[in-house]
C-alpha cells in the first residue's frame, strides 16, 4: 500500500507568461503520474493545485494557503524571480520548500528553495563565450522591468566590458508591454553585434516579430549577422513567435533534441524537464524518508545523483542548486538545432569562480596615438 503524500503545485494557468507556466505544470503533473504508476515507489503524490492567475502577489497567497490548509511541505512552482522572492518568507514561516524549475539570475541561496534550472554560470557565461567570438562584443540589452531583466543585464554589462565591447543600449519594458517600435529604432541606430533579450512572454514575442521585420529591411539585423540571444527562450514559446524566431540563439540545460536522460520521459522544453526532475527527485527522497522537510535536504543530497531528463543530476548541498549540462540551440522551426554542448557544469550562483581571461582570453590593449601621431 503506497503512502499518500500531498505536494503543492503553484503555477498560473493564465497571464503574460502562461506558456512557460503551462510547461512547468505539465512537467510536474507528468512526474506525479509516473511516480504514482511506479510499483517500486512506496509513495503516491496527491497534488494540491493553486492557480495565482498570473498575479505576482498571488504566489505568496497560494504558498501560504497550500502550507496552511494541506499537509504538503514541498511545493513545485513559481515562474518569475519576483514571485519566488515573494514566496520565500512564507516558506520560512511555515517550514516549506519550493522546488524552482526556471532559469534565474543567481546571487541567491535559501535553505527553503531547491534551484532546479540554470543560474548564470550555466547559461549566460557559456552563451556569451559562444556569441562574442562569432559575432562581436557590442551588445544591446533588453529586459522586462523586474528582477530577472535587471540582474541578468547587470551581469551582461560586466561580461561585455570584460570582452572588450560596449553596451550600445539598455532598455526595459513593463511586463506584458507589446509596443516595441522605439526599441527597434534604437537598435537600428546603434547597430550592435547582438541583442541580449530578457523580455518575457508577450513582450518577447512582439519584439522578435518586429526584429524579423527589421532584418528584412536591413541585412545587418539578420540572425546570422546580429542574432537575438537569450537564456529563457525554449520550445514551449516557439509557436507564439512563429518564423520570426528562426536563426536566433538560446542557452539552457536541455532542448528536446538533446534527449531524455535516464528517465525515459522526453519533456518538450527545459521548463518541463526541470519541473519533472523536481518531482522525481523529491519522490526518491520521500520514498526513503516520507517526513523529510527542508532541514533534511542537504543530507539527502549529499554524495548522491538522481536520474532526471538532464541526465544523472547532483544537487550542491551548500547552495541547493543543481549541476546541469549546458546546451546552446539555434531556433529552427518549432524546435532548436543543437550547436553547442557541455556535459556537466557545477552551479556557481555568485560567480565566485568566474575568470575573465578564461572566459574571453587575455584583454587586448588598445593603442593610444602619441602626441605627434594624431
Amino acid at each position: 500500500m503506497k503512502r499518500r503524500v500531498e505536494i503543492g503545485i503553484l503555477y498560473s494557468r493564465s497571464g503574460n507568461y502562461r506558456l512557460v507556466s503551462d510547461a512547468c505544470r505539465t512537467g510536474a503533473l507528468s512526474a506525479i503520474a509516473d511516480v504514482n504508476a511506479d510499483p517500486s515507489s512506496p509513495i503516491a503524490f496527491v497534488p494540491v493545485d493553486y492557480d495565482p492567475q498570473g498575479n505576482a502577489d498571488g504566489y505568496a497567497t497560494g504558498c501560504a494557503e497550500i502550507l496552511q490548509k494541506s499537509s504538503a511541505r514541498h511545493i513545485v512552482g513559481c515562474i518569475t524571480s519576483w514571485s519566488r522572492k515573494e514566496a520565500i518568507p512564507i516558506l520560512e514561516r511555515f517550514g516549506g520548500t519550493l522546488w524552482y524549475a526556471c532559469p534565474y539570475e543567481g546571487f541567491e541561496t535559501s535553505d527553503h528553495v531547491v534551484y532546479m534550472h540554470a543560474c548564470p554560470n550555466q547559461q549566460l557565461l557559456p552563451l556569451f563565450s559562444h556569441v562574442v567570438p562569432r559575432f562581436g562584443a557590442n551588445g544591446f540589452l533588453l529586459g522586462s522591468n523586474y528582477i530577472w531583466g535587471w540582474e541578468m543585464n547587470r551581469v551582461a554589462r560586466d561580461l561585455i566590458a570584460d570582452a572588450g565591447g560596449e553596451v550600445r543600449g539598455e532598455r526595459y519594458l513593463p511586463l506584458g508591454e507589446t509596443e516595441v517600435a522605439r526599441l527597434i529604432e534604437e537598435i537600428r541606430a546603434t547597430r550592435p553585434d547582438f541583442v541580449f533579450n530578457n523580455l518575457i512572454g508577450l513582450s518577447s514575442y512582439a519584439f522578435l516579430k518586429a526584429y524579423a521585420e527589421l532584418g528584412r529591411q536591413d541585412a545587418h539585423f539578420l540572425p546570422h549577422h546580429c542574432p537575438v540571444v537569450s537564456c529563457n527562450l525554449t520550445e514551449c514559446e516557439l509557436e507564439a513567435i512563429g518564423e520570426a524566431g528562426n536563426g536566433h540563439l538560446s542557452a539552457g540545460p536541455y532542448f528536446h533534441e538533446a534527449g531524455a536522460g535516464g528517465t525515459g520521459y522526453s519533456p518538450g522544453s527545459s521548463f518541463e524537464a526541470a519541473a519533472y526532475a523536481s518531482v522525481r527527485i523529491l519522490a526518491e527522497i520521500l520514498g526513503q524518508n516520507p517526513d523529510a522537510g527542508w532541514a533534511d535536504l542537504p543530507a539527502a543530497f549529499a554524495a548522491r545523483r538522481f536520474e532526471t531528463p538532464f541526465g544523472a543530476t547532483a544537487i550542491d548541498t551548500h547552495t541547493q542548486h543543481a549541476t546541469l549540462p549546458v546546451v546552446i540551440g539555434e531556433i529552427e522551426g518549432a524546435g532548436f538545432r543543437i550547436i553547442g554542448r557541455e556535459g556537466e557544469v557545477a552551479p556557481d550562483p555568485y560567480l565566485s569562480r568566474y575568470d575573465r581571461n578564461a572566459q574571453f582570453g587575455t584583454p587586448r590593449l588598445r593603442v593610444v596615438p602619441g602626441r605627434g601621431e594624431r
